[in-house]
């Protein structure tokens, strides 16, 4: 008997299924169905969703027990052999089950939709309003009845086998396609058609047209145009048998702008030996990890650039991480005027298809590189030569719902796989990076100067309580009006920023002291002028605006705090003629939002660009002379060992955006705490003291770098159950790890409550703890198998962004 076996993990995210089930192939597919494809499977009552991992010839479940698949969903695999071994790896090093692991690597598109089907088996006998669903049809969806309310008749009638449930699987995305039109290659027949049709002279110009086409696949549209006929002339011939309408694939096009060619920069001295390094290690195939430090404007691009275009030349292909989507517009254009329609874009802000099909581009060896945010770095490409992180710093390349993965991390992953140098470049690298590099374990590349060797803007601190005992009660202090002024009057463009949304951060009764707080969350509602509500930007609650104090019933309601909406409106009143354009989550919700605010800006069409922090990094706009830093205290007082280091690494970032082409920058951050190091230090955009200072810090706190940490953190809606559990956490946690671990713990988190679950966390610190997978793997089953029963929520972080 040809027996084969397909390995197949389920599309059911639950502790009992996360493993591999084995499935008949049926003989007509032994010779179609490969590892890495999808198929639907029978799981209990339901057909799911599944990925073949592995084939095989023997299996010890009985025969008369295997079941066999359903359908095979895909004729070439959506997954090479190359990422079902990253999936295992992924499960393993952030603790998450394999489907989601499989699953974060493909585009929504691809998972799964599932829809219940209510099928016809007696249709006599049904009731009228059931008959009414139905109509002529032999099936309907489940959600007919549910919107009808006859889901207790229809539990009846499945009972008397009238109907049949059904669980269809759905794919989310299709193939785009357009109607064309294929002219017919035989000229005689076109002859002879335009015999028949004598009378009819505009069919007959139009015959003869095609007999110059012969062969050739035109859209509806070109031969209107060409010719000048209208559509029933078309079809009147096309009946006739000239030709005929098909069904053309076409990728839908994410890119809203034509791009003129660019070519290679001549580069520094340091550019020149950077690159070097890098291309050398291309020849020795090997994977090796490149810190590339650089100052703001010290042409860390070109060197991506000229590293990618000697991998083309190679055959070979480049993946190019951004931190935010609002980088890639600007990060994109740049690799197509230089690469042309080689270059693929992967980022959140694209709609299903157009993910699904810059996707496909890719899988099918259409293009050779990717531009694009986080997920990008699961690119299906099976030739990779180098991939790139620019901004390696930036938290957002780490995702925080499972899997837990750090982009950088998956990408030494791939780059050990495919022995191809990593780059990881920024002119503030996140501490772990630059002490991995100071120890060997990464290879450093130093950047010292800019690369059109212009000087580093002017930086000035203006001490805000200074301007309090002056008397100035402005958001903004006297330096930086009168340098804003005089930008306005040379008709030089700024960069304003402040990294809050909104119009004000809270709402506070004067007389009472009450601040109105988010019902679900401990956390201060913050007013936003343009739709006169209150928000919370954690849970999405919002609320009209108090008229009196909810609590003593005052009408002594003020606006504390100032988001970018405030800010707007504030210049427009110091400065009337100014032209702002306001970039945060809230101007940035619709598609192309991004793109259509920096070309607008980049045109010379506005003179200040307001925006939180993704206008800190990366922007490139030769005619920003002027920096403001509203409050750098922003991010300095959050409760995070971090926040010192990401204070300097945004105030660092901010201030490159000024004087990076033939005109001198200046930058005024504003601050209530001048003295503070991380504050002194961006001042002189000065990495190693920064460094030096912080490493003395963290080993004396015994934190990362010196340290791993990893995060536990336990939910419920009920506070005693939440303390409860997270105290017996950190008991069991003490109980079997070593004593090299140290468990912090268990503590309120930094947000106490967030949508109505009161959260805790235990802290677990340590240098070498080789139980620490087992263990939290043996606490994650505890967890599925009994307390998620209470209503338990527990997530275990290896690598917390914050904590």
């Amino acid at each position: 008997m040809n027996l084969l076996i397909a390995e197949v993990i389920v599309d059911v995210s639950t502790y009992h299924v996360d493993r591999p089930f084995d499935y008949q192939v049926p003989a007509e597919w032994i010779n179609v169905i490969e590892a890495g494809c999808r198929v639907k499977v029978p799981f209990g009552a339901r057909n799911v969703l599944g990925f073949v991992i592995g084939l095989k010839k023997e299996t010890d479940i009985p025969l008369h027990k295997l079941k066999p698949i359903t359908q095979i969903l895909d004729m070439e695999p959506v997954l090479t052999e190359e990422m079902l071994q990253l999936a295992r790896w992924l499960k393993n090093h952030t603790i998450c089950y394999e489907i989601d692991a499989l699953q974060v690597m493909l585009p929504s598109a691809l998972r799964a939709k599932y829809e219940k089907i209510i099928k016809l088996q007696a249709p006599q006998s049904l009731p009228e309003e059931v008959q009414a669903i139905f109509g002529k049809r032999q099936q309907a969806n489940f959600k007919e009845f549910e919107r009808a309310g006859l889901l207790p008749l229809l539990k009846q009638l499945v009972a008397q086998e009238s109907v049949t449930i059904d669980n269809v699987v759905k794919q989310q995305g299709n193939v785009k396609e357009i109607r064309m039109v294929k002219i017919t290659e035989d000229q005689h027949l076109i002859e002879k058609v335009i015999e028949q049709s004598s009378r009819a002279v505009k069919q007959r110009l139009l015959l003869q047209w095609m007999c110059q086409h012969l062969g050739e696949v035109l859209s509806p549209q070109q031969i209107y145009d060409e010719t000048g006929v209208s559509s029933a002339v078309l079809e009147a011939v096309i009946a006739k048998g000239a030709a005929q309408f098909i069904r053309e694939e076409v990728y839908r096009d994410p890119f809203t702008k034509e791009v003129s060619r660019t070519h290679s920069l001549q580069l520094t001295e340091e550019q020149l030996v950077a690159l070097q390094a890098i291309t050398a290690a291309m020849e020795q195939p090997k994977g090796q990890t490149f810190l590339l430090h650089g100052v703001t404007g010290s042409g860390k691009t070109e060197i991506y650039l000229q590293s990618i275009q000697k991998v083309l030349e190679e055959g070979k292909e480049a993946i190019m991480l951004v931190p935010e989507i609002s980088l890639t517009p600007q990060m994109t254009e740049r690799f197509r005027s230089r690469f042309g329609e080689m270059v693929a874009v992967m980022h959140s802000g694209l709609s299903v298809g157009e993910k699904y099909d810059e996707w496909r581009k890719v899988q099918q060896g259409k293009v050779k590189v990717v531009v694009g945010a986080r997920s990008a770095i699961f690119a299906p490409f099976t030739n990779i030569g180098l991939i790139i992180l620019d901004e390696e710093h930036e938290s957002t390349y780490k995702q925080e719902d499972s899997p837990r993965y750090h982009a950088r991390d998956v990408a030494i992953w791939r780059s050990g796989f495919y022995q191809c140098p990593v780059i990881l470049g920024s002119a503030t690298p996140a501490l772990e990076s630059y002490a991995r590099a100071k120890k060997g374990v990464y290879t450093l590349l130093s950047l010292k100067h800019r690369a059109l060797h212009q000087t580093l803007p002017t930086v000035f601190i203006a001490d805000m309580r200074e301007e309090l005992r002056q008397g100035n009660r402005s958001m903004f202090s006297v330096s930086l009006i009168e340098a804003m002024r005089l930008r306005l009057e040379k008709k030089e463009q700024m960069v304003l920023f402040l990294n809050r949304r909104g119009y004000s951060s809270f709402v506070l009764c004067r007389d009472c002291g009450t601040v109105v707080q988010c019902p679900n969350c401990d956390i201060s509602l913050t007013y936003h002028r343009t739709t006169e509500k209150l928000k919370c930007h954690y849970c999405g609650y919002e609320e009209h605006i108090p008229q009196t104090c909810p609590q003593c019933q005052s009408d002594h309601i003020r606006y504390f705090g100032t988001g970018t909406q405030k800010v707007e409106e504030e210049i427009y009143k110091l400065f009337p003629e100014a032209r702002v354009l306001r970039m945060d989550v809230d101007t940035t919700r619709h598609k192309g939002a991004h793109e259509e605010i920096l070309q607008t800006f980049g045109e010379g069409q506005a003179d200040i660009l307001l925006g939180t922090q993704m206008i800190a990094k990366g922007l490139d706009f030769p005619n920003i002379t002027l920096v403001g830093v509203l409050s750098a205290d922003t991010s300095l007082h959050l409760p995070d060992y971090r926040a010192a280091e990401r204070t300097f690494q945004l105030l660092t970032q901010v201030s490159g955006r000024a004087g990076r082409h033939n005109k001198p920058g200046e930058v005024i951050i504003q601050t209530y705490t001048p003295e503070h190091y991380a504050i002194e230090l961006a001042k002189t955009q000065d990495y190693e003291p920064f460094y030096e200072r912080e490493m003395f810090l963290r080993r004396r706190s015994s934190y990362p770098p010196y340290y791993f940490v990893a995060l536990v953190q336990i939910s419920h809606e009920d506070v005693m159950m939440a303390a409860e559990y997270a105290g017996r956490v950190a008991d069991w946690l003490r109980g079997n790890l070593s004593n090299q671990a140290a468990i912090i713990g268990p503590t309120t988190a930094s947000i106490a409550r967030l949508q109505n679950r009161y959260r805790y966390q235990c802290l677990i610190k340590y240098k070498i703890e080789p139980n620490l997978i087992p263990v939290l793997q043996r606490l994650l089953a505890m967890y599925r198998a009994e307390w998620i029963k209470q209503g338990i929520l527990m997530t275990v972080d290896l690598d917390p962004s914050t904590i």
